[in-house]
């Protein structure tokens, strides 16, 4: 079975060094490089399961790099996990808003990040389900597809925008707390506030159009996936 393999795109030598020797004792065969526009470059040539990706770079910063992959219909589903010195909320929306998966801020423990990425390789794989195809007013979810589908249109999310999706479908009617659905979605939700939450949801709510409307705001609890009735 072939290797997972990482794209780190870090300036900080000794970062990138210290954080591709773990990786690559873990498992994962990385490749590494300086600057956003050489990471594209490696992306357009390269199949690439996730992406390290630090935001102060030079030239092209991390967040306009991250704008680019997502656009690129090609590269849109491959996880990011933003890494930076930056701590501040309004950065980590940003980076949320872009499509980034997770958000580590230096110093960081690469053990940490190791299970960070475990766990986000790991969604890419569905787990085996009684019912594989869910649909609810149209909105269908292909979970060995990793699909999902407003009646003919694809609709394109992240790998978290699926994990959340599908967590609500398969507990429809059931109000989830921002704080489970931390626990659920993002299993290592120490350094995520729930404000991750409403900007995810937000997101979601955007690309699914008039079904966005499907995702109820419980005001004080959480959220709910109701079917339309």
């Amino acid at each position: 079975m072939p290797r997972e393999r990482i794209l780190i795109v870090e300036d900080d030598k000794h970062i990138s060094k210290l954080v591709r020797y773990n990786l690559e004792k873990a498992g994962y065969d990385c490749e590494t490089t300086i600057t956003g526009e050489d990471a594209l470059d490696i992306l357009d040539k390269q199949a690439i399961d996730l992406i390290i990706l630090d935001i102060m770079l030079p030239k092209m910063d991390g967040l306009e790099t991250c704008k680019q992959i997502k656009q690129d219909k090609k590269l849109s589903s491959i996880p990011i996990i933003m890494l930076t010195a930056k701590g501040e909320e309004v950065d980590r929306i940003v980076g949320f808003e872009l499509g980034a998966d997770d958000y580590i801020v230096k110093p960081f423990s690469v053990r940490e990040l190791t299970l960070r990425i475990k766990a986000i390789l790991k969604r890419g794989v569905p787990k085996k389900s009684v019912k594989e195809i869910l649909n609810v007013c149209g909105l269908k979810i292909d979970i060995p597809r990793h699909k999902v589908t407003i009646g003919k249109k694809e609709i394109k999310l992240t790998s978290m925008e699926f994990k959340l999706l599908l967590l609500l479908l398969q507990r429809k009617g059931r109000v989830q707390s921002r704080e489970q659905l931390l626990e659920d979605v993002w299993e290592l939700g120490a350094d995520v506030t729930t404000r991750t939450i409403d900007t995810h949801v937000k997101r979601l709510r955007q690309k699914l159009g008039n079904k966005g409307k499907l995702i109820e705001t419980i005001r004080g609890l959480g959220y709910r996936l109701n079917d339309g009735e």
